[in-house]
């Protein structure tokens, strides 16, 4: 018994003829009928009533069919169980990250897939995040690191593992630093500085401002915190960074969250919906990762970037 032969006697079931069949399995009919009538020698009963016009299960029939569909699926389970060993033993993956990014916990987990998949090659590639996202939408890209205004990017899942509020850092001297709270409206009598458009972190903003209808002056764009840090710090704007981004030039800045932009910036891992076998293993080791050590970012740490 071999399972082609149980393959034809299912398809001839369901089709109800050998004909449509035939075209199912991609084989002449003749080809089905000769395999169906071997499966029957060997199991010692007719399977089918052929006397009719339409091809019907006989008892013995009934009673195989639903063992031969068990068959085939168990058989189907062994090859995916095989492909999923294969593309863990050699294959190749392409993680994206923000530009910029010294995120610990993404390395730490990158270390660790190699170190149990050493034979899968792994391409690190930076860019904007909204071009990666798209990477990740044509394929091109298997995962990435992304700043994002929501939780989950159309068409991809994702795992958030950084969620902060947006500030604005200013040099001490500055007007705002003498506030306690600072909205939005306070902002625009002013000149800023930002990440491009294209950033996760720009998109909050850009989608806060024009909730309330407000146009900034965006005086200067960088794809660095460091470099927006710097320009604040030289009185050339007010920085909007995360919150975690801004700890880290306390001696430079005085950081004021921006109280009506509520909507916190985001940084996400994200990959579609049905990834490759390599893929799932990064993403278990992208878990361990971040849930044991911290995160930052382009949405925080200052570790990420557009």
């Amino acid at each position: 018994m071999e399972l082609r032969q149980l393959e034809y006697f299912v398809a001839v079931a369901e089709e109800r003829s050998f004909t449509r069949a035939a075209e199912r399995v991609h084989i002449s009919q003749s080809g089905v009928s000769a395999q169906i009538r071997q499966l029957e020698r060997e199991l010692g009963a007719e399977l089918f009533d052929r006397s009719a016009r339409t091809v019907t299960l006989t008892v013995a029939g009934k009673a195989a069919l639903e063992h031969a569909r068990a068959t085939l699926a168990a058989a189907g389970t062994v090859g995916r169980a095989v492909d999923d060993v294969t593309h863990l033993v050699r294959g190749r993956l392409t993680v994206g990250m923000v530009v910029g990014c010294t995120l610990t916990p993404l390395f730490d987990a990158l270390a660790a897939f190699h170190a149990a998949h050493p034979g899968v090659e792994i391409t690190l590639l930076e860019d904007r995040s909204d071009r990666l996202g798209e990477g990740v939408r044509s394929g091109s890209v298997d995962l990435a690191l992304i700043g994002a205004a929501n939780a989950a990017p159309d068409g991809l899942d994702a795992l958030t593992v950084i969620s902060e509020r947006l500030v604005a850092a200013v040099p001490a001297g500055h007007p705002l630093a003498a506030r306690r709270r600072v909205a939005l409206r306070d902002l625009i009598d002013h000149p800023l500085v930002c990440m491009p458009p294209g950033t996760g972190l720009r998109a909050v903003f850009d989608q806060a401002c024009a909730a309330q209808g407000l146009r900034p002056a965006i005086a200067l764009q960088a794809s660095a915190a460091d470099a927006l840090a710097g320009l604040a710090a030289r009185g050339l704007g007010v920085a909007v960074l995360s919150a975690s981004m801004a700890d880290g030039y306390r001696d430079r800045l005085t950081a004021r969250v921006i109280g009506d932009v509520t909507a916190p910036a985001l940084l996400a891992l994200v990959w579609r919906s049905v990834p490759n076998p390599a893929v799932r293993e990064l993403l278990t080791h992208c878990r361990r990762a971040f849930t044991g050590g911290e995160a930052g970012g382009e949405a925080g740490g200052g570790a990420g970037r557009p």
